[in-house]
């Protein structure tokens, strides 16, 4: 069963209802009695289980480990050679 967000033009309550589709859209606030406005609030869904979209609609191949294991080892290399060029820079604004 759904659920509607309605506002109250009179106080500005915001509040929310279960309703089946087919029920008439509420008019009066329940506390002040106001004209009250449905909502369009943002609807979401959650896609559950393992390998929905991998196997469904990625059409990627998934990487070898040892491309994975080749980019790790890059990155480490370039991050020592990055270290090694900020100490320079600060060995060198030290003296």
């Amino acid at each position: 069963m759904p659920i509607y967000e309605y506002e109250c033009t009179k106080c500005g309550k915001v509040f929310e209802v279960w309703q089946q589709m087919s029920d008439k859209p509420l008019t009066k606030c329940q506390d002040c009695s106001g004209k009250v406005q449905k909502l369009i609030s943002r609807s979401a869904f959650h896609l559950k289980g393992s390998g929905w979209y991998a196997t469904d609609y990625a059409g990627k191949s998934v990487p070898s480990k040892s491309a994975a294991g080749d980019n790790a080892a890059k990155s480490h290399c370039q991050e020592k050679v990055c270290n090694k060029k900020k100490d320079a820079a600060k060995s060198d604004s030290a003296s």
